[in-house]
């Protein structure tokens, strides 16, 4: 996992519903809510120039963030973030609390790697999938899976069971049996150039 945190600040309300959460947002605040660990549900408020940069890390969906809560230091992760359908605006955010004690459900991004030697070859490197659904306990959570697509060639598969996870890691899909498990990424041939006429002059 990487050494850099994620830290936000953030502010208990009281006041709910649509037209509380329309004043947060014309004051460019996001309301948010914090679930989870068997505790109340925290209605949050959140500075939305904060978490529009944040949410262009990679890590503020993979990562464990801490919520800086009237004080109080919570960990939790990103479950949901919800924008406007066109402006650059965000909406609306989940957190689930972790729990070290009780094992995450979540989803971590794909990183292929070796697709240039692919390209190279003549052949396309399909993503079936870009993020694979897990279990584990929040000390194992990983940043992403890694896929290393090099050695293959057109008509080869990738699938989740051939993805050695990190320990600690399992796989939601592979837990529901052999008919859930995924392919991730395929490799397909690309058609064939016309052959020029040499003869033709």
């Amino acid at each position: 996992m990487s050494n850099e945190t994620y830290t936000f600040n953030a502010e208990l309300r009281t006041a709910t519903g649509t037209g509380a959460s329309r004043r947060l947002r014309r004051e460019d605040k996001i309301p948010a809510i914090l679930y989870g660990a068997d505790k109340e549900a925290a209605s949050l408020t959140f500075e939305h120039k904060d978490m529009i940069k944040a949410q262009e890390s990679e890590g503020f969906y993979t990562h464990i963030l801490t919520l800086n809560i009237a004080g109080e230091k919570v960990e939790a992760i990103l479950k949901d973030i919800q924008r406007h359908p066109f402006k650059p605006k965000i909406t609306h955010l989940d957190f689930q609390r972790v729990d070290a004690a009780h094992k995450l459900h979540t989803k971590v991004p794909v990183h292929f790697i070796g697709e240039d030697v692919v390209t190279k070859a003549g052949n396309t490197v399909v993503h079936q999938l870009t993020e694979i659904e897990i279990t584990c306990l929040p000390k194992s959570l990983p940043e992403f899976v890694e896929v290393n697509v090099s050695g293959l060639v057109a008509g080869d598969s990738i699938h989740i069971s051939d993805v050695k996870l990190p320990a600690g890691v399992s796989s939601v899909d592979l837990a529901k049996g052999a008919d859930h498990d995924q392919s991730i990424v395929t490799i397909k041939a690309n058609k064939a150039a016309p052959v020029e006429d040499e003869a033709a002059e």
